[in-house]
């Protein structure tokens, strides 16, 4: 999806999903039952999360905490830690023999989701709370199209938490301080413009403040003497708090963290670093497989997909080798929008395109609808290509796709047909809105997702597009295996950098030597993967395991498999780890074997 929240949220976003209960919360009695035992645990553990990360439940849909901030002080982190482990001792004392098959899917997760989050505390991760393009200074600015703003109340909130935010940025501070006593810093090799998103918030009169941009024009319903005093609520926030605080943050960053960045890039350089990285990547596949096993696996997807492309070069009657055919595509101007309107214009069409196929390939399609949206110019220049916003628990918002208009020379429109079918439809947007809209299963599981299982289906519907009928230019096909030979390579960058010691340097020429992504990407890609170990793994280890498990139903079924009725078994328990996907496929196919008898 590349849109990537801070670590330390992520963190956090972990420990609360898995039900880090308050210490003194009640424990299942001994007289509960398994079920009941566990629907308990489920329950509380969402209702803590809600009060714990307000932000996650505005997004959720949940509004009772609308005018708060998440509490980051290291006793807060503590707590969490602590009554996470609770809460793990209690699952462990639930029988899974007991359980439905129903909740034993929501009894791994929580288990799988417990191991993670306090392995994360345990590896200290709260003390690396912002990448090189990601964090609260980058997500804040955003507040305005992720809250309710539809009554006075609603204002009110939003003020509220313009006003929190001095004191949030000050425990980031505080958190990032503490890092670099520990050894535990960003590499000072990816913090090259981190001053831009940050200087952008630091202005002299509020009313210029993206945060004001609710005042321009607010619902009929409010009152103008309301308005009045609202906008004087808004105006007074970021003027007192969310200014300071950036500029607080501005000066630590420049004056204290960003001389004391570490030298080396890899996540081995860390206290406890290599294993801090093996756990990292097997959190991020949930699979058992070492970083030297990922490694290898990439190495034979980028040998594989070199020969793929190759034939592509032949079949367009290029003169010349896979350098030059690579080069030809990142110089020539016909490749390129001249204006960001144009290239939105061709994307928004493609996107049209797609909706028309996608009852081919689905029997159940998500109600919630999507739309798509220029990424905001103070982060585009750090960031991807595009990412995917999801749609609000309640219903008030749809998912956006986010394109970078920037840099348009570095914005192939040969890209534009996988990019789309990655970040909206069939890709996450499908798959989240379907998730947000389950029913019959926990809250939690409506807003829980692994990373294997979102960008893996998000890559394995790249490849969908060859079912749907696009690719039909040969440069677009080739745009398409450049995507899969970038996620393919970076199973190999991100174990080389963070495993076998790889500089910087060495990332970007294999990835510039393997693949048609323009340089500008390139490097921005690599600086993500230094940025945030492990997580790159993800894409292609995910869509390995779906393409295995569509194989698996190709072979068994024969002429009866139906690939709308496999797509609506993968899709219909939301994103799960690979290891429960794999698990339901083989039941569903035992279950089509029996009636088939």
């Amino acid at each position: 999806m590349d849109l990537t929240p801070s670590p330390l949220l992520l963190a956090l976003t972990v420990l609360l999903t898995t039900g880090a209960l308050p210490v003194d919360s009640p424990t299942a009695s001994a007289a509960d039952d398994a079920p009941a035992a566990l629907a308990r645990l489920i329950d509380e553990s969402w209702q803590f999360h809600l009060r714990e990360d307000p932000l996650f439940a505005t997004q959720a849909g949940d509004h009772q905490f609308d005018d708060r901030l998440p509490e980051l002080a290291p006793a807060d982190i503590e707590r969490r830690a602590k009554a996470t482990q609770q809460f793990a001792d209690r699952l462990k004392a639930i029988e899974r023999a007991k359980l439905s098959p129903a909740d034993q899917i929501n009894f791994d997760i929580l288990a799988r989701q417990f191991a993670d989050s306090l392995a994360a505390h345990r590896f200290k991760m709260y003390l690396l709370p912002i990448t090189n393009r990601t964090g609260f200074h980058v997500e804040f600015p955003e507040l305005p199209r992720e809250v309710p703003l539809e009554t006075v109340h609603d204002y009110e909130n939003y003020a509220a938490r313009l006003r929190e935010f001095g004191r949030y940025a000050d425990q980031h501070i505080a958190l990032m301080r503490q890092g670099v006593v520990e050894g535990f810093t960003l590499p000072a090799e990816v913090l090259r413009g981190y001053e831009e998103p940050l200087t952008a918030q630091i202005v002299d009169d509020p009313a210029r403040s993206l945060l004001a941009a609710p005042l321009q024009k607010f619902p009929e319903r409010i009152a103008a003497a309301d308005r009045e005093r609202l906008s004087k609520l808004v105006l007074t926030a970021i003027a007192e708090s969310v200014v300071p605080g950036y500029r607080r943050f501005l000066t630590f960053m420049r004056d204290e963290y960003v001389p004391k960045a570490r030298d080396s890039v890899g996540a081995w350089a860390l206290p406890g670093g290599r294993e801090f990285y093996r756990h990292r990547v097997q959190h991020f596949a949930t699979l058992d497989l070492s970083p030297a096993e990922v490694h290898a696996i990439g190495q034979g997807e980028v040998k594989r997909i070199r020969g793929e492309m190759q034939q592509v070069i032949e079949r367009v009657g290029f003169k010349g080798d896979f350098a030059a055919f690579v080069e030809h595509l990142r110089t020539d101007p016909k490749f390129y929008a001249d204006t960001p309107e144009q290239l939105m214009k061709e994307t928004a069409l493609v996107l049209k395109r797609i909706d028309g196929e996608l009852p081919k390939l689905f029997g159940k399609l998500p109600r919630t609808p999507y739309g798509i949206r220029e990424i905001p110019a103070y982060i585009a220049p750090q960031t991807t290509t595009a990412y995917y916003f999801p749609p609000s628990g309640d219903g008030t918002r749809a998912g956006f796709y986010y394109v970078n208009t920037s840099n348009l020379k570095s914005r192939p429109l040969y890209e534009i047909e996988a990019l789309s079918l990655h970040e909206a439809v069939p890709g996450h947007h499908l798959q989240i809105a379907l998730a947000q809209e389950l029913t019959g299963v926990p809250t939690f599981r409506r807003f829980t997702g692994f990373t294997a299982f979102v960008e893996g289906w998000g890559l394995y519907s790249e490849r969908l597009g060859l079912e749907m009928g696009f690719y039909q230019d040969p440069y677009s096909d080739f745009g398409r295996m450049s995507y899969e030979m970038w996620r393919a390579c970076r199973l190999v960058v991100d174990t080389g950098i963070h495993d076998l010691g790889w500089s910087r340097q060495q990332a970007i020429d294999f990835m510039a030597e393997n693949s048609a992504l323009t340089l500008h990407n390139i490097s921005t890609e690599v600086d993500r993967y230094i940025g945030w170990p492990g997580q790159a793994v993800a894409y292609k280890l995910g869509e390995l395991k779906l393409r295995e498990l569509r194989r698996r139903a190709e072979e068994k079924l024969g002429p009866r498999f139906d690939v709308r009725e496999f797509h609506d078994v993968v899709m219909s328990e939301g994103a799960i780890p690979l290891d429960v996907l794999e698990r339901q496929v083989n039941e569903w196919l035992a279950r089509k074997a029996a009636t088939s008898k």
